[in-house]
């Protein structure tokens, strides 16, 4: 004799078993697809972290330079005005030379 057993039981033992073989991740996995990631991240961290370095080197440079620019313009200024007294006394001197005498 067949023992009854109804159809949705059976059903239902189906499902669960389906469910419990199926595609659920176990902790190891996830790990280890998380070691991955992680160290992807750890490697583009200290690529950042190179490139920060470098353009902090750069700005300081240029904030540098930029600065010896101001003071090599203003030195210019400088001895322009002195260039243009220079050049003054220089014509002044050559109009005293050429004023006939007597």
């Amino acid at each position: 004799m067949r023992p009854n057993i109804p159809k949705s039981a059976i059903l239902g033992l189906i499902l669960l078993g389906s469910v419990g073989i199926s595609g659920c991740a176990t902790k190891g996995f996830v790990r280890s697809q998380i070691a991955t990631v992680n160290e992807r991240i750890d490697g583009i961290d200290g690529r950042v972290r190179t490139v920060e370095g470098t353009s902090g080197q750069a700005l300081a440079a240029a904030q540098a330079a930029a600065g010896q620019a101001q003071q090599n313009s203003q030195r210019i200024d400088q001895l322009g005005g002195r260039v243009d007294g220079l050049d003054q006394q220089m014509q002044a001197q050559q109009r005293r030379q050429r004023k006939p005498r007597g």
